[in-house]
C-alpha cells in the first residue's frame, strides 16, 4: 500500500474510532511505563546492596568506569547511581569517594542506563524490519555513550578538564538555593506498579523467587504493549502527520534535542524517554535519523535530577560531580551534533547491528551479554 493509500485510509477510520485508539495507546503507554519501573524494582530487590558494594576501594578509572555501568545495569537506573555516586563524593569531605576516581563512574553510569531500551527493543524480535528499526533505534544511544566516553575518558585522564571545569563552576553557584522537582507522571507510574508489588509480595515471594516473577511479569508486560501501541500508532499516526513530525524534526535537530531533554526533565528518566522512541522507530512513524537527537536531548535531561539534588544538599563535592555529568553530556552533543560526518558514525554502526542481529537473532544476545555484563566485568576484575 503506498504512502497515499495509507493516508486515504487514517483519513477513512472514524473520528469515535481514532479517539477509542488513542485512548487504548495511552493505556498501553501507561502501562508499559509501569512495566519498566517494574523491571527495574524487580532488579534491585537482588542488585541495590551489590551496586552499593561495588563502590568500595575503586581507585582505578577503568575499574571506576567498569563499576558505573555495572551498578547501573544492576539497579536499571542512572539517576540511583549517580546520586549513589553524589552522596559518597561529598561524604566526610570526599574521602569515601575522591572526587577524580568518581568521574568514570560518572561516564559509566550513562553507558549502563542504555541497556533497558535495549531490553525493550527485544519485544519486536519476532517482527522482521520492525525489529531492525527498533534494534538500531535502541543501540545507537548505546554507540553514542560508547564513542563518547571512548573521546572523552582519555582527554579527562590526561587533562582533568571536567573535573577542573566542574570545581570552578560549582565555586560560582555556592549560595545558590536548591529546588526539590517531584514529577507526576513517575507518581503516577509509581502508584500503578505498588498494586502488583502488594500483590506478589502479599504471596510470601521475597529476594531471588520475587525478583523472578517480577522480571517476568515487566517483560511480559513491556512485549504485549509495545505490539499494541505499534499497530495503533502505525494508523493514526501515517500519512500527512508522520510525514510532518519527520519534517519538523529533520529540518531542525535542536528541536529534537530540547524535546529529548524537555521528556526526561518532565519523566526523570532517559530511560523512559529512549524507551518510548523505539516502538516509534519501529513502526516506521520516526526515523532514526531524527530520533537521535532526542536521545542525545534524554542524555542532557537526565542530568538535572541529580543536580537540583546536589545543590539542594548544599554540599560543594556533590554540586561538583553533578556538574561533571552535565558537562560531560552537553560536550557530547558539541561533539556529535554540529558536524553531520561525526553525527553519522553511530547511526552507522546501530544499522549494521541491526541487520545482523534481524539476520540472527545471536547478535542481540552477544551484544548486550558482551557490552553490559562481560566487558564491564571484565574491567572490574583486571582493574580492581
Amino acid at each position: 500500500m503506498g504512502s497515499r493509500d495509507k493516508s486515504l485510509a487514517t483519513s477513512a477510520i472514524p473520528v469515535s474510532q481514532k479517539l477509542l485508539r488513542i485512548g487504548f495507546v495511552v493505556g498501553c503507554v501507561y502501562l508499559f511505563l509501569v512495566s519498566i519501573r517494574l523491571m527495574g524494582s524487580a532488579v534491585k530487590v537482588l542488585g541495590a546492596d551489590a551496586a552499593g558494594e561495588l563502590f568500595a576501594g575503586v581507585a582505578n578509572p577503568f575499574a571506576g568506569l567498569a563499576v558505573g555501568t555495572l551498578a547501573t545495569v544492576l539497579v536499571q537506573s542512572s539517576s540511583t547511581t549517580t546520586s549513589t555516586i553524589v552522596g559518597l563524593v561529598g561524604q566526610g569531605g570526599g574521602t569515601a569517594l575522591p572526587l577524580k576516581t568518581a568521574v568514570p563512574m560518572i561516564m559509566g553510569a550513562n553507558l549502563g542506563t542504555t541497556i533497558t531500551n535495549t531490553i525493550v527493543s527485544i519485544g519486536h524480535v519476532r517482527q522482521g524490519g520492525a525489529f531492525r528499526r527498533a534494534f538500531a533505534a535502541a543501540t545507537v544511544h548505546d554507540f553514542f555513550n560508547l564513542l563518547l566516553v571512548m573521546v572523552l575518558l582519555p582527554i579527562e585522564l590526561m587533562t582533568g578538564v571536567l573535573r577542573t571545569s566542574a570545581i570552578a563552576l560549582s565555586d560560582m553557584a555556592q549560595g545558590v538555593g536548591g529546588v526539590e522537582y517531584k514529577s507526576p507522571i513517575k507518581a503516577a507510574v509509581k502508584a500503578g506498579e505498588k498494586p502488583i508489588l502488594d500483590f506478589f509480595r502479599g504471596m510470601n515471594l521475597q529476594g531471588a523467587a520475587l525478583s523472578i516473577v517480577l522480571v517476568g511479569v515487566a517483560l511480559t508486560l513491556i512485549a504485549v504493549c509495545l505490539i499494541y501501541v505499534t499497530r495503533n500508532m502505525r494508523v493514526l499516526i501515517s500519512g500527512p502527520l508522520e510525514r510532518a513530525l519527520n519534517r519538523v524534526l529533520g529540518k531542525s535537530g535542536l528541536l529534537g534535542i530540547l524535546v529529548g531533554t524537555l521528556m526526561t526533565i518532565a519523566v526523570q528518566s532517559s530511560s523512559i524517554t529512549t524507551s518510548l522512541l523505539v516502538p516509534m522507530c519501529a513502526a516506521g512513524v520516526l526515523s532514526l535519523r531524527n530520533a537521535f537527537p532526542i536521545m542525545m536531548g534524554a542524555n542532557i535531561g537526565t542530568t538535572v535530577t541529580a543536580l537540583l539534588a546536589s545543590l539542594a544538599a548544599d554540599n560543594q563535592n556533590g554540586l561538583t560531580i553533578a556538574l561533571v555529568h552535565t558537562l560531560f553530556n552537553l560536550i557530547g552533543v558539541c561533539i556529535f551534533f554540529p558536524i553531520p560526518f561525526v553525527r553519522r558514525i553511530p547511526l552507522r554502526f546501530a544499522r549494521t547491528l541491526a541487520i545482523r542481529a534481524q539476520r540472527n537473532v545471536l547478535w542481540v544476545l552477544l551484544y548486550v551479554v558482551g557490552v553490559f555484563v562481560l566487558l564491564p566485568l571484565a574491567g572490574y576484575l583486571v582493574f580492581h
